[in-house]
């Protein structure tokens, strides 16, 4: 099953969740696929909850990545929310990434954890930036927290320095306090990666970050925390990933990272959001197909998936959006 893109938002039955990216594909914020009903983007986000910067641009994104709700003029059968934004559709509303700052550096590779003993590959932002945007070889704990146990890191979230163990790294953290919980990274390979059941790998950032997270209900928004359920890149589910909202994130407001909304809300091109003038993107809800509880009048509740196409338990899932 495929989930396909919301070109002109709905100009097909369904929107696309995809939010609007600046210039690459990372788990901050990244490519930057622009078309007449937004910027397609892959799944990015920041290491802290706060604002990202939406002049900073991420890596890759796994090729294998799709969107959200359809533009029902569109082929249901097109699947245009891929990380790479070379094929997408002109008309579909993307997922913002990370911004990864100013190219990728790879010091160690994630996939083989090819440091020196007694260190990990850990993903970092060295550009004094907030999103990971390369690798590094880090030192492993004297006493290291496993996949699941609370972590602290050193400095900020993306210092790529923590207390879990290796093939893990502190994420989710809460930088009022630098505690998080240790993630584990994905395993098998950039073309065939895996993750325990109820987790989804994602690979964002140019590779740099990949990541096994819970899998979630974007309509139920279980994530522990301030963890907001995402669609996942390179899945047809939704996954927990972290708030950098801030004090922004509310219904209408701008933004350019898949998580610069509030839980709840995703960032949609500008042309299916009222009032998105001037922006890359703006934030907008998802509803329950059942219920349509869009509360902006100029929105309806379009589905997210295709006819036929949503995952089991995904089936209510819809975004609010102007109809075509």
């Amino acid at each position: 099953m495929s989930r396909l893109t919301l070109p002109s938002l709905l100009g097909a039955a369904a929107l696309s969740v995809f939010i609007v990216a600046c210039d690459a594909d990372s788990d901050p914020m990244g490519s930057d696929s622009q078309s007449e009903g937004g910027t397609e983007v892959d799944d990015d986000e920041t290491g802290e909850t706060a604002p990202v910067d939406p002049s900073a641009t991420t890596g890759t994104p796994d090729p294998t990545a799709t969107t959200g709700p359809v533009d029902p003029t569109e082929d249901p059968t097109d699947d245009t929310d891929t990380a790479d934004t070379a094929d997408t559709e002109d008309d579909t509303v993307g997922f913002i990434d990370e911004p990864d700052g100013g190219g990728i550096a790879v010091e160690c590779d994630v996939w083989t954890d090819d440091c020196p003993e007694g260190e990990k590959c850990m993903p970092w932002a060295n550009d004094g930036g907030n999103s990971w945007n390369a690798t590094r070889c880090s030192p492993i704990d004297a006493n290291p927290g496993q996949v699941g146990d609370s972590c602290t890191v050193e400095g900020s979230g993306v210092s790529g320095v923590d207390s879990c163990d290796a093939r893990s790294m502190c994420y989710y953290v809460d930088p009022e306090v630098g505690e998080g919980i240790c993630v584990g990274f994905c395993d098998g390979t950039p073309q065939a990666p895996t993750c325990d059941t109820d987790f989804i790998c994602t690979i964002v950032n140019d590779g740099v970050l990949t990541l096994c997270r819970p899998e979630c209900d974007p309509l139920l928004q279980n994530c522990e925390g301030s963890a907001a359920c995402l669609p996942a890149t390179g899945s047809e589910g939704f996954t927990c990933i972290t708030d950098a909202s801030g004090e922004s994130g509310a219904f209408g407001d701008p933004c350019e990272f898949i998580n610069a909304c509030d839980p709840g809300l995703y960032c949609a091109g500008a042309k299916v959001v009222p009032g998105c003038v001037g922006a890359t993107g703006c934030c907008t809800d998802f509803c329950d197909l059942t219920g349509d509880d869009c509360l902006n009048p100029e929105t309806e509740c379009i589905p997210y998936f295709a006819e036929g196409s949503a995952p089991p338990g995904l089936e209510n899932v819809g975004a609010c959006g102007i109809p075509a």
